[in-house]
């Protein structure tokens, strides 16, 4: 996978610019918002900090959306952010958790400079972090370290902040519709939810964000407790609002809101089937692998007896050996407006062995800028089949010109069928999608089969033409390629970073060696030719791409079919014992 041509992403928006309506918001809470005296209430602490992470800011150092800047004495609020994520960490005060997480609270005075600079700059509306789901996030954060924060604090000081969150609670209370469906929505009624429960003079909010927050949860979440862009981490950071928001009312005295219960019930299981053996995320559709513990803390929090979904978990179907966990896109992607950060990943799979990923996906390139962005998104960037130059869900023509949150997918898949299997020693899947139909008359087709102590995975990869139109379009595609080539296409299957590969049996396999000393051997059958390519790991808790390798199967199609069949084994001498190092519901 090369290089990305735009390594940067468009400049992030300056201070001054801020959507009029948003700042005519501000203005007019200022003025009307009900007058903030104190507390009525105090959540815990929701959100967990990291102490590391906490003395890199003390001493400067803000890493803050996949980049780090330096401060060099000066002020957050000085510097130029370089991409989009950190300026949403900078002005969501991301950064609060990590300072008050410093035992002892030597992060305190950092943070009342931070915030008090803050203030002085942006109180009044200005800057660019007054959009509902920033301000949402913020208000959230405020409210939960109200005592680190205040302590030793002047009048002055306290009346300042004070007026802050009544400012907030009302920006929130009249923009919270203006903001994008998601998580972006979750994010602002739930910092309203906060302001209502926690804020003297914004009781009567309650009970509309609870019904807004409810209708939210109806329209937003499907019955089987999955979200329209399919992003698993977006879908886990929804949770964590929701069941926030239920153990506040509980905490409170407030009776539970059926419509938030009914979600976070839904939610529960199909984030079960989302993660890997190693207790992590499936990294597909803009999502991260999650922070550590979060998703454990999350199902914990929500009382939900531990299940699975049975079949498809928001579009993604589940094979499971001993220690072993392969999750596969098997849904179409998100298409039309919204779906700027959707993947051509149909069919792709990651595979988990114990606690380390083996086959993975290389992962979004949001943090990393634009041209990463797009990379990240394309199919040869995941491990399935991918015709040469041609993604399997694609943008508008001329799309890729325009801003990354402004490429949204026009062309993709239109039917993806799941078969399921069951056998006695092990459980198989049949899939396939039509993502290339319409331009070239194909249909892609993957097995996959996995044995149930987890030591074998068998696949088959294929092309087909499938009907006579299907058949009369691949002929004219055909006609302008040479015969002796015909289409080429590549199967992929990306590593880990941590795993190390090499051509093994004199070209005909790849030996797989994952720290702790286990190894795979990924072997293969049929007309293609086998390789061990560079390819990257797009992890957004990292400054920079990790460079690993993947293995490509490279065919070519001449007729109306092409197939190649892989195994990917694990010596049975090296298995580990039952139940050793698998994660617990």
């Amino acid at each position: 996978m090369a290089d990305p041509a735009e390594p940067d992403a468009p400049a992030p928006p300056s201070a001054g610019d801020v959507r009029l309506s948003d700042r005519w918001a501000v203005w007019r809470a200022g003025l009307s918002a009900p007058r903030v005296r104190g507390f009525t209430w105090q959540p815990e602490p929701s959100f967990t900090g990291s102490e590391a992470r906490g003395r890199q800011l003390m001493a400067g150092n803000l890493v803050l959306g996949g980049r780090l800047v330096e401060a060099q004495g000066r002020l957050p609020w000085d510097l130029a952010p370089p991409n989009g994520a950190f300026l949403e960490a900078l002005h969501g005060f991301d950064w609060l958790d990590d300072l008050a997480a410093v035992p002892g609270g030597a992060g305190r005075k950092t943070a009342q400079t931070w915030l008090s600079g803050w203030l002085s700059r942006y109180a009044t509306g200005r800057g660019p972090g007054w959009t509902p789901d920033l301000t949402g996030r913020r208000q959230m954060r405020l409210i939960t370290h109200v005592l680190f924060l205040m302590n030793g604090q002047t009048p002055e000081e306290r009346r300042r902040f004070f007026a802050i969150l009544g400012r907030q609670g009302g920006v929130l209370q009249a923009r919270w519709r203006h903001t994008r469906r998601g998580l972006p929505r979750f994010e602002a009624l739930t910092g309203l939810v906060y302001s209502a429960c926690a804020l003297t003079g914004l009781e009567t909010l309650l009970r509309p964000a609870l019904t807004a927050l409810a209708q939210e949860c109806a329209d937003g979440i499907d019955a089987s407790g999955g979200i329209a862009s399919r992003n698993p981490e977006e879908l886990l950071e929804v949770f964590n609002l929701l069941t926030w928001v239920a153990a506040i009312l509980r905490q409170i005295g407030k009776p539970p809101d059926p419509a938030i219960d009914t979600a976070i019930l839904r939610i529960a299981p199909t984030l079960r089937s989302l993660r890997h053996a190693d207790g992590t995320l499936v990294r597909m559709h803009g999502g991260r692998q999650g922070a550590p513990g979060r998703l454990d803390a999350a199902l914990a929090r929500s009382n939900v007896r531990p299940s699975r979904v049975k079949g498809l978990a928001m579009g993604y179907a589940r094979l499971g050996g001993r220690r072993v966990s392969l999750i596969v896109d098997a849904a179409p992607p998100m298409l039309g407006p919204g779906s700027f950060d959707a993947h051509a990943s149909t069919l792709a799979f990651e595979l988990v062995s114990g606690r380390q990923p083996v086959i993975v996906s290389a992962g979004s390139g949001r943090r990393f800028g634009a041209g990463w962005r797009r990379a990240g998104r394309a199919t040869a960037s995941h491990s399935t089949l991918s015709l040469m130059g041609y993604a399997s869900a694609r943008l508008a023509r001329g799309g890729d010109r325009e801003m990354p949150e402004k490429q949204d997918f026009v062309q993709g898949p239109a039917t993806v069928e799941v078969q399921q299997a069951e056998m006695k020693t092990a459980e198989g899947l049949a899939l396939s999608h039509d993502g290339w139909r319409k331009t070239h008359g194909l249909v892609h087709l993957r097995s996959l089969q996995l044995d149930r102590d987890g030591s074998l995975l068998r696949g088959e990869d294929g092309l087909a033409a499938m009907t006579e139109a299907d058949r009369a379009t691949l002929d004219r595609v055909l006609a302008r390629l040479p015969a002796d080539t015909g289409l080429r296409y590549a199967v992929r299957f990306h590593l880990h970073p941590d795993a190390s590969a090499e051509i093994d049996m004199g070209g005909t396999a790849v030996s797989i060696q994952l720290p702790g000393r286990e190894t795979w051997v990924f072997r293969y059958g049929g007309d293609a030719t086998l390789t061990l390519e560079p390819s990257v790991y797009l992890d957004g808790g990292r400054l920079k791409p990790r460079a690993t390798k993947q293995i490509v199967l490279t065919g070519h199609l001449t007729g109306y079919g092409s197939a190649v069949s892989w195994t990917l084994a694990r010596p049975v001498g090296l298995l580990a014992a039952p139940g050793a190092d698998e994660q617990d519901d």
